[in-house]
């Protein structure tokens, strides 16, 4: 093909290009132009920005809340209060919860309970000796439990008596190489 013959082709398709794109999309222009018509924009106005106001911090006297420390209960007026003097027992630096009661023990008139500690450790306690770690001091010694008088202190700071109690606990059959 020659250059004129090229010439005249290119010019062919591009009037023929031109044709087709004009009156095709007229419809489309039209819808688009329907459509626009009662759009409107609306937009919000921008909020007001407020100067900075700096926060003076006036409780330097307070207690950092961020620093553990250890709240001291107000000291009531309770006529009740441990003997502090008092030389502690063994059994009063463990919690009566860890400990277990395994037995019972006469020597004369005296009764005594075995008791065992989270060590495997057993001591024979009385009637007046002192366990578990609120000044529990016992009252009483049964075949099945030890009782107890324990004082504790209470929010207000006052010092009251609770009693409480030790149970027996029965020795598992599987401990004693199966026997029963």
């Amino acid at each position: 093909m020659s250059r004129a013959g090229l010439a005249v082709a290119l010019v062919v398709a591009a009037l023929g290009l031109a044709a087709c794109g004009g009156e095709s999309h007229q419809d489309l222009r039209a819808w688009m132009n329907e459509q626009g018509k009662g759009a409107q924009g609306k937009l919000e106005p921008l909020p007001q920005i407020l100067p900075y106001e700096p926060f003076a911090y006036n409780a330097f006297e307070l207690p950092d809340p961020f620093k553990p420390r250890k709240i001291e209960p107000a000291k009531g007026n309770s006529k009740l209060a441990p003997d502090l003097a008092r030389r502690r027992e063994p059994l009063e630096s463990f919690p009566l919860e860890s400990l277990t009661m395994v037995g019972t023990l006469a020597k004369g008139k005296t009764m005594y309970a075995l008791v065992r500690t989270p060590d495997k450790d057993i001591y024979q306690v009385r009637a007046g000796n002192f366990m578990g770690q609120n000044y529990g001091v016992v009252t009483g010694i049964a075949d099945t439990e030890i009782k107890l008088k324990e004082l504790v202190q209470d929010s207000a700071g006052d010092w009251t008596e609770r009693t409480s109690a030790l149970q027996l606990q029965q020795p598992d059959a599987r401990a004693q190489g199966g026997r029963r």
